[in-house]
């Protein structure tokens, strides 16, 4: 079984790397400013996770540079995932406010809904 998601883990990373999604283009003005709106953000992953590159496909095509946390190799991103965010499953964005409070954005779907709204094209 271990072989298997292997497997389709490097299909899926294959797959993803030959048909990339283009990058919109912004002018230098507004890309500063939308990399200043997501500095407060931060995506925990894991690499050859389907459902992870759907997001990840999505900010290459909102040519967004956020911080990416792979909690399955990097313990430090795991345990923050699981304790601060309450479980450890991924994708997950974190949402961190000016306030010092992190809200904790589980599921695909949730994520590119929220970055489709907060970064229109």
């Amino acid at each position: 079984m271990k072989l298997i998601r292997w497997l389709l883990g490097r299909l899926i990373l294959a797959f993803d790397f030959t048909f990339r999604p283009r990058r919109r283009s912004l002018t230098a003005e507004q890309k500063q400013q939308q990399q200043q709106s997501a500095q407060n953000l931060s995506l925990y992953q894991y690499l050859a996770c389907p459902f992870c590159v759907k997001v990840r496909r999505e900010m290459r095509r909102l040519d967004l540079a956020i911080p990416i946390r792979d909690a399955k190799s990097d313990e430090s991103s795991r345990q923050q995932l699981e304790q601060e965010g309450g479980r450890l499953k991924v994708p997950c964005l974190r949402i961190d406010s000016d306030n010092g409070e992190s809200q904790w954005l589980y599921e695909s779907n949730d994520i590119i809904n929220y970055l489709r709204d907060r970064f229109p094209a």
